[in-house]
């Protein structure tokens, strides 16, 4: 393993961040922000509790869900589609750094800067509402495998695209409406039946249910479910990405 290469890329990727916090920290947290002051202050203040939680911390897990989904895969996606764009990538592929280095260092960049964000919005949900923890390591768990899986999403989207606007389309066009209609803002226990059974075909209700169970014990599927449907789904994306790179579909000309 070439830790060397691993590293330079994974801070490399990290550096970009830095030198654009605007957009890469505070404009997801302010965007965040406005949800707690929308629905969890305004809103929420009307509304009744949710299995025994405020409204206002009830939407905490989901509103980080919905950040770290979309902030993982954007940043995957234009972490790796910028050095297609420059040509930059061919240097990388004909470096002794193999497929594993590189996604370990791409996507392990992208995982962090969400999990980092992640922490920022746990924290600033604290100025808005109180709200309690009940299993923070398996909080960190739930977090840690989403940032993962998501970013690996964002880095097939970034190897697949082949123009800046269809980076947006997948974060935008599917994956911002799955996290609002999975669980983000209310129980899926809410909805009538038949809605319930149409929901759970939504990827995000799994991944946003064992996040709020990490925090108050209650969950609208089986956390052991919602574990396993995390795996499942960063285990498809490695698959796909390996089968990327031993092809070299739309990656080598």
């Amino acid at each position: 393993m070439n830790w060397y290469a691993v590293k330079a890329i994974y801070l490399s990727e990290l550096a970009r961040t830095w030198r654009t916090p605007l957009q890469s920290i505070a404009s997801p947290v302010l965007s965040t922000s406005l949800y707690f002051i929308v629905f969890g202050a305004a809103i929420g203040s009307a509304m009744v509790s949710i299995d025994g939680i405020s409204y206002g911390a009830f939407i905490i897990p989901g509103l980080i869900m919905l950040t770290v989904l979309t902030e993982s895969t954007s940043n995957a996606s234009f972490g790796i589609y910028m050095p297609k764009w420059s040509g930059s990538i061919y240097e990388v592929l004909s470096a002794p750094v193999s497929a594993v280095e590189i996604v370990l260092g791409y996507v392990g960049a992208a995982a962090t800067k969400s999990m980092i964000l992640g922490g920022i919005i746990l924290l600033t949900a604290r100025f808005f509402v109180d709200y309690s923890i009940m299993h923070p390591g398996w909080m960190l768990l739930f977090l840690l495998l989403t940032c993962i899986t998501f970013s690996l999403l964002g880095f097939i989207i970034g190897l697949l695209a082949d123009g800046f606007e269809k980076l947006q389309v997948v974060p935008l066009m599917i994956v911002t409406p799955l996290a609002f209609l999975g669980g983000t803002f209310y129980s899926i226990s809410m909805l009538p039946e038949f809605w319930q059974k149409v929901t759970l075909f939504n990827p995000v209700v799994y991944l946003v249910s064992g996040f709020r169970w990490s925090f108050y014990g209650v969950s609208d599927v089986n956390v052991v479910v919602s574990l396993s449907m995390i795996l499942l789904f960063m285990l498809s994306f490695l698959l796909v990405i390996g089968w990327i790179f031993k092809t070299g579909y739309k990656v080598k000309v």
